[in-house]
Formats: C-alpha cells, sequence, structure tokens
C-alpha cells in the first residue's frame, strides 16, 4: 500500500466486509443496489461466471479471473476493474478461517460516470476487459465511508449518492482513469461493444453473423472484430460459445433436462460436438453435471 494511512484503511475495510458478510460463507450479500460484499473462508474450485462493469476490491486473501485463458491474479490491497459485460471463470486461491477472502464490489455505472467525464482532462483512450491495479488510500477511503455508513437507512439515502460521486472521481483520476473514462462514453468504442455483447447474450442460441454485429455497433465488420477482440481478448464466435456453455451449464444443474436437449437449447445441431465444447470449457461432461431427473 506505501503507507500507513493505506494500511489502516485497508484493516478497517477487511473488518467491514467481514462485518456485513456475517452469515455469508462463499456467497455474496448484495448491501445496497450497486454495492455487494463477498466472504470465502476456503479455497474454491473454479466457477464460471459473468461480470459486469465493476471495481472489485479484495482486502485479504488473493483470488483469480480467467478471461478466455488469461489469468488476472489481484490480491489484498488491489483492485480489478471490469470495463464489460464479460464470461470468466474465478477462483478464490487464498482464504481461510482465520484469513478469509474478503472483497468488496461495486457496480460502475455508465450514466453516473459521465456527468465526471466534463471534470476530467481527455485521455488517449484505453481498452481492455479486466485490468488489475492497486488500491490507492484515495481509492480506500471513500469506499470505506460508504461500508461505514451502509446499515444506516437516513444516511445511505443523503451521503450514498456522493460517495459512490466519489468513488468514481478516484477511479477516473487514477491509474485507471482512461479504461474507466470509455466506460462513461455514451458513444465510444466500448459502448458499441457493450450493445454487440447484449445482443449476443440475448440471441445466443442464434446463428452469429459479424456483419451483422459490426452494423448494430456502426463499423466495418473487419474495425468491429479489431475493437472487440481487443476489449474482450475473444472473437464474436469464441464470446458466445462461453456464453452458451455458460448457460448450457445453468439448465443441466437447474433443470432436468438431457444433454441433447440442452445442446439444442444453447444453439448446438450436434449433441455430440455439445459434449466436446463443454468438457473442453469446463473439464467435465454434460452428464456429470446434470441434474438427476
Amino acid at each position: 500500500m506505501g503507507d500507513t494511512g493505506g494500511v489502516d484503511l485497508l484493516d478497517e475495510l477487511r473488518t467491514l466486509i467481514t462485518r456485513h458478510a456475517a452469515g455469508q460463507r462463499g456467497h455474496s450479500r448484495r448491501l445496497i443496489e450497486g454495492v455487494q460484499v463477498s466472504r470465502v473462508e476456503e479455497p474454491a474450485g473454479p466457477t464460471a461466471g459473468l461480470l459486469r462493469p465493476s471495481v472489485t476490491i479484495v482486502a485479504s486473501g488473493i483470488k483469480q479471473t480467467l478471461l478466455n485463458g488469461v489469468a488476472y491474479e489481484y490480491r489484498a490491497g488491489q483492485f480489478l476493474v471490469t470495463s464489460l459485460d464479460l464470461p470468466v471463470i474465478g477462483q478464490a486461491l487464498k482464504a481461510s478461517p482465520d484469513e478469509p477472502f474478503v472483497v468488496v464490489s461495486i457496480r460502475l455505472d455508465p450514466v453516473e460516470i459521465a456527468p465526471l467525464l466534463l471534470e476530467t482532462p481527455a485521455r488517449p483512450p484505453q481498452y481492455g476487459g479486466l485490468v488489475v491495479s492497486n488500491a490507492t488510500p484515495e481509492v480506500l477511503d471513500p469506499v470505506v465511508r460508504l461500508l461505514r455508513i451502509i446499515d444506516r437507512p437516513e444516511d445511505v439515502r443523503v451521503l450514498v449518492p456522493g460517495i459512490r460521486r466519489e468513488i468514481l472521481w478516484r477511479l477516473l483520476t487514477g491509474e485507471q482513469g482512461a479504461l474507466v473514462r470509455q466506460i462513461g462514453l455514451a458513444d465510444g468504442m466500448l459502448a458499441h461493444i457493450s450493445e454487440a455483447i447484449r445482443w449476443i447474450r440475448r440471441h445466443h442460441s442464434e446463428p452469429l453473423l459479424v456483419a451483422d454485429l459490426a452494423e448494430l455497433a456502426g463499423m466495418s465488420p473487419s474495425t468491429f472484430h479489431r475493437h472487440f477482440r481487443a476489449a474482450t481478448s475473444m472473437t464474436p464466435i469464441q464470446f458466445q460459445k462461453q456464453i452458451r456453455m455458460q448457460e448450457a451449464r445453468i439448465l443441466l444443474r437447474t433443470q432436468a433436462l438431457t444433454a441433447a436437449e440442452v445442446s439444442y437449447q444453447v444453439g448446438y445441431t450436434s449433441p455430440a460436438h455439445f459434449t466436446r465444447t463443454y468438457y473442453q470449457a469446463f473439464g467435465r461432461t454434460p452428464g456429470e453435471d446434470r441434474t438427476p431427473s
């Protein structure tokens, strides 16, 4: 952290998250809209999920997030910025009852970021789905103040909007400000890629034509393909495949469907191809993840 004040803030953040996450072992608890905390007391196996635009600050422990096979590791005193809706695989690498993995996540809403852009100087654009940085005292301080008052409804109503604005300001003026700025630009590249991602998520079982997505994003196919890969580390086809696999796993674990039925629901015409792809994604066959009838 670099100074005593930063260490003290991190210690307090750890205490506050632990208190607010009491009874939520291994699970997240939403404190207010756009703010949630988690506490994990033992290393867990890899879990697939969808990250939304957010800043996630680790107060204790170590986590690894995989995006298309690329590992992002972040630990106590660091934060992860997620700029887009991204299918990832996450795993707590270091956690124990004495030193649990504790984390707070705060949504990054373009609507909240946009008004602040007028107050910050323009920067060369930065694109990337995930980035890791050290949490400075300037970032930690408003986050700690937010968690101090989170269980006092009147304080939340009056004070939280200003504190959220301060957190966004610290991010915009910090090391990852260029990326956070892109999240708030209504006509920026990330906004156009986000629109394409929303289409893929809504229509993941349908055939995907890059030319159609490029038109939706207002780009030529070659420009769209290049920007999509720069932002997500995946091609649109690879992105769709990961969304399909995550949806298939949810269906297999929550509904009494056969692997063949799930394969058709998520857009595969060949159950054998679906099974091979599923095993490559999760190291398990669909049958091993299927809920018994």
